[in-house]
């Protein structure tokens, strides 16, 4: 049945239609045996444009698409290599590296009743990892051909040795499984599948009213017969956290995610009777706060230029104002909880705005008369509360050493295009995520030679021969030990160099009723597909 609006009050409006199914209990503790059956209503602070994950590697496509579209695998705290299956059921690397085997999950069926098969495999990875993903074009970029020598075996190939480490990482994120039947005719980017995508995964999508609400409801036919265990979820959109937080206080909504319940109000909604605050379920997805840098910019491609704007940030006062202490100060490129690939052994630029200041003397930017040095446009990224705040921040920060910064808003279709396509920006604040392996959104920070318009991406520019060398090299090695050696070689250059700022890292939190059972019990739990989520009575 259709919805009717969601606004902040209609949910517990007696008039309303689906208020009778929505509506929490009064008695808002969960049982402690999972039960079958009811609504899920999730805040959501954010409508993609494109819900194909296949095509967008982000969080916010994942939140949704997630539970609709399954990738060959998923994190586990638990499984081998944390990982567990989903549709395949093992995978196996050759010991040259040009090789990986996957067998593929039998019974498997699309939303449409078609049957799941190697050939969607093949024409997902050939057709949309390779050549359109933000992050497969880098980890699939030799993969070669994908043989299928039967409906239920996958063999990857590749042009060059690759990873099994990096391939195994890739996984979860950036192997969600698209329809061949549905995508083979016509524009891949144009496909209607994109914005009411059709996989194999626990929830079906029913409808998308813009403003309002995305709807999923319970795929019957699932090929794990006990799940899902929610009968519905519905992400209702509240783009403004503080509404989130009074949505939870008003039994509106049972869930809100990825921070959307404000940090200043955690303290007191943890004390709110029938609600938690739950940390788990990011541990694989790491937010990174970085200031992405334009090398066009003549100024900004002068080492010591950069090496000052690192100075003049005071990281301390970033996580303990900005944060309320829910971060942790960045050293370089990889954040501290990788326990994998990690150094400490890298430059590190303490707060020193004298410093900053003899730096860019030094560089030849003496202060005019006014003060200034010269000026700067700076792009605060909209997506989080605090990547905007930080830009004020920095904005200031960087008066202080005599550099003036213009900051520009915009929304975030806006943002994207000015920074990753036409390159309007000198500074740019943004969230990247780190998933697990460098090579998965983190070289792609600092690589040169990346087409316009992939997010995420360095867009600024920047070219080093050697750092560029490093990860040529590392997308080679196949010995683990050796290739986690090159990482760390890579992290120590690239905080040596700066092409970009790394400032501090966060974790998210969720808040939710404690009627909602399962949460948080895998590292990318809020991305992942919720097919074991439960209500309680």
């Amino acid at each position: 049945m259709p919805l009717l609006p969601l606004s902040r009050r209609s949910l517990l409006s007696g008039s309303a239609a689906l208020l009778a199914s929505t509506a929490l209990p009064a008695h808002l503790r969960a049982q402690e045996t999972p039960k079958k059956g009811g609504r899920l209503i999730v805040a959501a602070d954010s409508e993609p444009r494109n819900l194909n994950p296949a095509m967008v590697a982000s969080n916010g496509v994942f939140f949704v698409a997630s539970k609709v579209v399954e990738p060959l695998a998923e994190a586990s705290f638990d499984g081998a290599d944390g990982l567990v299956p989903r549709l395949a059921t093992s995978w196996e690397g050759s010991d040259d590296g040009l090789s990986v085997t996957f067998r593929l999950r039998e019974g498997v069926t699309w939303h449409d009743g078609k049957p799941f098969t190697s050939a969607d495999v093949a024409f997902s990875a050939l057709n949309v990892w390779k050549p359109l993903q933000n992050l497969g074009r880098v980890v699939f970029k030799d993969l070669e051909s994908v043989d299928t020598p039967d409906e239920h075996t996958a063999v990857f190939r590749f042009s060059k040795p690759t990873p099994f480490q990096l391939i195994r990482n890739a996984l979860p994120p950036l192997t969600s499984v698209l329809p061949k039947h549905v995508y083979e005719q016509g524009e891949i980017a144009d496909n209607p599948a994109n914005t009411a995508p059709i996989g194999t995964g626990p929830f079906r999508f029913a409808e998308h009213k813009p403003g309002e609400y995305y709807r999923l409801e319970r795929n019957a036919s699932y090929w794990d017969k006990d799940l899902p265990l929610l009968d519905e979820i519905v992400y209702r959109v509240l783009p403004d956290r503080a509404a989130a937080a009074g949505a939870l206080e008003a039994e509106e909504i049972h869930l809100a995610a990825f921070s959307a319940v404000p940090l200043a109000d955690l303290a007191r909604i943890a004390e709110v009777p029938g609600l938690k605050v739950v940390s788990r379920g990011y541990e694989d997805l790491t937010y990174q706060l970085v200031v992405e840098i334009n090398h066009r910019r003549k100024e900004l491609a002068d080492r010591k230029v950069r090496q000052a704007i690192a100075h003049a940030i005071d990281r301390k006062f970033v996580v303990d104002t900005i944060f309320l202490g829910y971060a942790t100060a960045s050293t370089g490129p990889v954040p501290l909880n990788s326990k994998t690939f990690y150094t400490d052994e890298v430059p590190l630029y303490a707060f020193d705005p004298a410093r900053a200041d003899a730096l860019l003397e030094e560089a030849g930017y003496p202060r005019g008369g006014d003060g200034k040095r010269f000026s700067l446009k700076l792009l605060p990224a909209p997506y989080f509360n605090e990547t905007r705040q930080f830009g004020d921040y920095l904005r200031q920060a960087l008066a202080v050493v005599g550099i003036d910064a213009e900051i520009v808003n915009n929304d975030a279709a806006a943002h994207q295009k000015a920074v990753y396509t036409d390159h309007a920006f000198d500074l740019a604040v943004a969230p990247p995520v780190f998933r697990v392996d460098p090579a998965i959104s983190t070289t792609i920070l600092v690589q040169s030679g990346l087409p316009d318009g992939v997010p995420f991406s360095n867009q600024g520019g920047y070219r080093n021969e050697a750092i560029d060398a490093l990860i040529a090299k590392a997308s080679e090695t196949i010995d683990p030990e050796a290739r986690i050696a090159l990482y760390r070689e890579f992290q120590k250059l690239v905080a040596e160099d700066l092409p970009l700022i790394n400032v501090a890292e966060w974790g998210f939190v969720s808040v939710a009723h404690e009627s909602v059972g399962n949460i948080a019990n895998n590292p990318r739990w809020v991305v992942s597909n919720w097919a074991d989520t439960w209500l309680g009575a």
